[in-house]
Order: C-alpha cells, then sequence, then structure tokens
C-alpha cells in the first residue's frame, strides 16, 4: 500500500510540474474548452452545430493565418500593426486585376503574394538593417496601405470575384465516397491526422527515453492522445454532417504543421527564439540577427497577403475598409495563445489555440445578442489579463 501511495504522489507531482512548466499552454487549452463549454450551454447548443463551427473556422481563418507569422515577429522581439491595412491592400489589387482588368485568379494569386512578400521585406529592412522600431515602421506602413487601399479602389467596393476564386474560401473539399448523409471524405482525413499526431507524439516519447529526457507520466501521456484524438473525430464527424472540410481548413492546417516543425525541429527557428530571447548573446553566438528579423518580417507579409486573398474571397468584394483593426486580433491571439510580450517565448499550436479563443469569443457573444461595445470590452480585458499572467510567472520565475 504503502509503495502504491508513493507512486501516486510521484506521478501526482510529474503532472503538477508538467504542467506548472507549460502553464500559458495548457493553461489557455483548458480555457478555450471552458469557453466553448459556456457557450454551448449558454446558446443551447447552437455553438457546436456543424453550421455554426463550419462559420467558426471559416471566420477565423485569415486571423489563424496571419498568427502564425505574427509569432515570429513577436518570438523575435518586434511588432507588426500594418498587417491589417495590407488584408485591405491586397484585397484590393486582387479585386482591381480580377475583376476591373479580368486577369486569371492564378496568376492574380501569385501577384498578390508577392507583394506581400515585398511589403513584408521593405519593413523588414527598415526595422533589420536601418534599426528604426518596428512599432514606428509598421505604423506608417498601417496609414500607407490603408491609403493606397482607399486610392486603389476609389472609395468604392469592387467585385464579385470569379466563382473559382471564391472556393479559396467558401470552397469544400470533395467526397470521393459520395456519402449522402455524411461527408466520408473528411471522416477518413480525421481518422489519418489522429492517428499520425498519436504516432509521432509515441515517437517523441521514445526519443527522449533514449536520450534520457524527463517524459510525461505515462497516464497523463495516454489521457492527453485520448482527448486530443476524441477532439480531432469529434470535429471532423460535426464538419462531414454538413458539407465536409473547408478549403481554408486545408491550407490552415498545412500551415500549422509547417511552421510548428520550423520552429521546434529547425535551426533557423531555434535561432529566432534565442534572437528573441537574448540579442547580444544571439548575434555574440553567432546569429545572423538581421538577416532573421528581415525574415520574420518577410514572411508574415507573405501570410498577410494570403489572409487578404482567402478574406476577399469570403467577401466576394474588396472594400476600402477591409482588414481594418485585424492587427489588433492577431497580435492578441499571439498574446493570448502564450506569446511574451518582450521575445523569446511562444509556440505556434498557442497562438492558433489563442485565435480560436477570440473567435469563439465573438461568435458566442453574437449569437447572444451582446452589442459590438461590450463585445470589444470584454475582448480587452482578456487581453490583458493573458499578459498580466505572463509578467506574473515570469516575475514569479525570478523571485
Amino acid at each position: 500500500m504503502s509503495a502504491l501511495t508513493t507512486g501516486e504522489q510521484t506521478t501526482r507531482q510529474g503532472v503538477g510540474e508538467l504542467f506548472r512548466r507549460n502553464i500559458r499552454q495548457y493553461g489557455m487549452l483548458v480555457a478555450l474548452l471552458a469557453i466553448m463549454l459556456f457557450f454551448q450551454v449558454r446558446t443551447e447548443g447552437v455553438l457546436l452545430k456543424p453550421l455554426n463551427i463550419t462559420n467558426l473556422i471559416l471566420q477565423n481563418s485569415y486571423i489563424v493565418i496571419m498568427a502564425v507569422g505574427m509569432l515570429l515577429v513577436i518570438v523575435a522581439g518586434h511588432i507588426d500593426l500594418s498587417v491589417g491595412s495590407i488584408v485591405g491592400f491586397v484585397g484590393g489589387l486582387a479585386a482591381i486585376m480580377m475583376v476591373t482588368y479580368d486577369v486569371h485568379w492564378i496568376p492574380t494569386i501569385i501577384v498578390c503574394l508577392l507583394v506581400g512578400t515585398l511589403i513584408g521585406a521593405v519593413q523588414g529592412y527598415w526595422v533589420a538593417y536601418l534599426g528604426i522600431p518596428s512599432f514606428i515602421v509598421t505604423l506608417a506602413g498601417m496609414l500607407v496601405f490603408r491609403g493606397l487601399s482607399l486610392a486603389l479602389l476609389q472609395g468604392q467596393s469592387v467585385g464579385p470575384f470569379p466563382e473559382t476564386f471564391q472556393r479559396l474560401s467558401s470552397g469544400f473539399i470533395p467526397d470521393i465516397f459520395n456519402g449522402e448523409e455524411l461527408h466520408y471524405t473528411s471522416l477518413v482525413l480525421g481518422a489519418l491526422v489522429a492517428l499520425a499526431l498519436v504516432t509521432m507524439s509515441v515517437r517523441a516519447r521514445r526519443s527522449q527515453r533514449r536520450y534520457g529526457f524527463d517524459t510525461e507520466p505515462v497516464a497523463f501521456f495516454l489521457l492527453k492522445n485520448v482527448v486530443v484524438s476524441a477532439a480531432i473525430l469529434y470535429l471532423s464527424y460535426l464538419l462531414a454532417s454538413y458539407r465536409g472540410l473547408p478549403n481554408v481548413m486545408i491550407i490552415m492546417f498545412a500551415l500549422i504543421v509547417l511552421y510548428a516543425f520550423v520552429t521546434t525541429q529547425t535551426t533557423i527557428g531555434r535561432r529566432i527564439y534565442a534572437l528573441g530571447g537574448n540579442v547580444k548573446a544571439a548575434k555574440l553566438s553567432g546569429v545572423k540577427t538581421k538577416r532573421l528579423t528581415f525574415f520574420t518580417f518577410m514572411n508574415l507579409g507573405f501570410l498577410a497577403a494570403l489572409a487578404g486573398l482567402v478574406f476577399a474571397a469570403r467577401l466576394n468584394t474588396a472594400t476600402p475598409g477591409a482588414g481594418n483593426a485585424f492587427e489588433l486580433d492577431v497580435i492578441a491571439a499571439a498574446f493570448i495563445g502564450g506569446a511574451s510580450a518582450t521575445g523569446g517565448v511562444g509556440t505556434v499550436v498557442g497562438a492558433v489555440i489563442g485565435a480560436f479563443v477570440m473567435g469563439v469569443m465573438n461568435n458566442g457573444m453574437s449569437i447572444l445578442g451582446v452589442g459590438i461595445d461590450w463585445q470589444q470590452v470584454i475582448k480587452g480585458l482578456v487581453l490583458l489579463l493573458a499578459v498580466f499572467f505572463d509578467v506574473y510567472n515570469k516575475n514569479k520565475g525570478l523571485s
């Protein structure tokens, strides 16, 4: 009995230590689940209906796309206030090319992505090589590209877009099994994703044990994988009950996997964290800090352009006010998801969780009829609380 009690205490201590080390990531995941449960009850089940889940994904896709790029900029110790204006400018450029000049949607997308990348590169050059604070550079960029959007569209809305371009945001993957009541392709893909995540988790655990690293307690490891797999399968079932997986969800998933790999498994990812953690130490270690800073802004410009195309395709029109205040939602998503205001800390998965925390709150409050005024108040308080949580834990660790 004594040995069993000691084993249980060890397991509890292991779980407690694990949660303490990853409190921001696990804490926000628990918060997301709690928020979803709250609104599911308050909306009498409307929140998790297949149609609303699909709308939730479509409504937040462009925020998630930009949050991934914003995370790298924040981890590197900078900020970008221009992403919302880039969204509006790129959407306007796409409308002028496709609607006004009848350019095919494929070259239009290529040109728009190149333009977004160029904008990010120019801003990154001012920050990295000329030493201008990113806040000033991107604030100027926000004003410049908001003005250029107005000039480009001449203050008018331009649309509609070709149907093929609209599918970028509003289309769904085809069902190769031709299911009548369920979209079986979506179910199969969901099962494959769950299986792949479990397989990678098991391999990572074996690798950690082989090299003597600390690993999660077995019970916690099994529970985490069961919960994650069940959540993926349930989400796949909900989407399959409607029209299946949206095209934009495939894009989002590919970006999340790619950037999660880059930030955790590559040299450039580790160097970005080193840059944000201590720029002088990183430079002395041989890290090309200016080049990395330039890269993070160029990358965010590319993702902001992609988000602009997705947003324009969803609205089926380009408007001068498109992307207004998007930068606030994107920055909030990164901070709520665990990024540190001082740089060097944050994860891609955390930024995605933060984006969906904001998205679920927006969606749930809209369903309940909460006014936009109080929605802004609540989102501001949540952001403040998240940053306070980060500062509190950092000061606690130093004491």
